[in-house]
């Protein structure tokens, strides 16, 4: 009877620890298949974001390329009146932030993109700044130009070892014969005012300089009715800060028409002002678009070159970045 007993309760026992494996392993089951359908899911739904955000990026890309075409259109518009170029004109208007769909007439389809997209951007005068390209003229320094960039250096406070490094690295960058071998480097050409780094302007020097400098395909004189006075107290020389305000507050009454204008504002003093270094017009602006899209920001930058009728982008450049990001991503 004890022997019975026994068995029957090894049997049970023994059955006990079935079920609870069993369940033990359907339970991992259950944990396996579950994490595998997570995983799925994630993976799937992040295909769908990437193709979400590139189907955005490439939208947004086109509209800032309608976005060019429009200020091109309007600086065509602008120089059929001719004349000078000034800061009442309509280029200089900056478009503020608007729904996309105030412009354009979406179908149904794309509602929902341009309910939710908003464009804004604006015109500059490139020729508001001073041309680093100004500054060698035949494979040597330009002696006025470079006094226009001491004086420059020396208003906002920068070192002039800075200016002498850069000159200097750009003459080399310039001289197609100086040797390339791995004794010597050679600086790369900028084309693009943060690329003065490559010149060696270290980059406080550069975030001070970076408003009132440019860099120009070709020779171009400063618009006087669209620099700042920092600018025009550079570029003209005798005249201090307070007289290039002076000429600012003149402008904004009556934009000069021609140099005479201009001549009659500052002090007597002052010589006949050089029509190859100072103006009333110009041919290159500045366009900048901002597309907001939900979460994603993209950037365009472009320089264009108007030659009578006729306006050409010289270059562009666009950057995507989250709003949160400190700084955007060059693509």
């Amino acid at each position: 009877m004890m022997s019975v007993g026994t068995d029957v309760a090894r049997t049970g026992g023994h059955a006990v620890r079935q079920r609870g494996a069993a369940l033990l392993l359907a339970m991992m089951t259950v944990a396996l298949v579950a994490t595998l359908a997570a995983t799925a899911l994630w993976q799937q739904w992040r295909g769908v974001e990437i193709e979400s955000r590139e189907r955005e990026r490439l939208q947004a890309g086109w509209i800032l390329v309608g976005a060019l075409d429009w200020a091109r259109l309007i600086l065509r518009e602008d120089a059929r009146s001719g004349g000078a170029d000034h800061l009442a004109e309509p280029w200089s208007i900056a478009l503020q932030e608007a729904r996309l769909s105030t412009f354009l007439a979406m179908d149904a389809s794309n509602t929902a993109f341009a309910d939710n997209a908003f464009l804004s951007g604006q015109i500059t005068d490139a020729q508001a700044r001073l041309n680093v390209s100004n500054l060698i003229v035949g494979n040597k320094v330009s002696e006025p130009d470079l006094q226009a960039f001491e004086r420059l250096f020396d208003l906002l406070g920068v070192d002039s070892a800075e200016l002498e490094r850069m000159v200097a690295n750009l003459l080399l960058a310039l001289d197609s014969a100086t040797p390339t071998d791995s004794t010597r480097s050679v600086p790369i050409l900028p084309q693009r005012v943060a690329q003065l780094r490559w010149l060696g302007v270290s980059a406080a020097a550069l975030r001070r300089l970076e408003p009132f400098v440019v860099i120009l395909p070709t020779r171009t004189p400063v618009n006087l009715n669209t620099a700042p006075a920092e600018v025009i107290a550079a570029r003209i020389p005798g005249v201090d800060l307070a007289q290039a305000a002076s000429l600012v507050s003149a402008r904004a009454r009556a934009p000069f028409r021609t140099l005479v204008d201009a001549q009659k504002v500052l002090a007597a003093s002052i010589p006949a002002l050089n029509a190859s270094e100072v103006g009333v017009a110009s041919r290159f602006f500045e366009v900048r678009g901002r597309l907001r899209l939900q979460d994603t920001v993209v950037l365009e930058r472009s320089l264009v070159q108007r030659s009578g009728m006729a306006v050409t982008t010289v270059w562009r450049e666009r950057s995507a970045h989250d709003p949160s990001d400190s700084a955007p991503l060059v693509r």
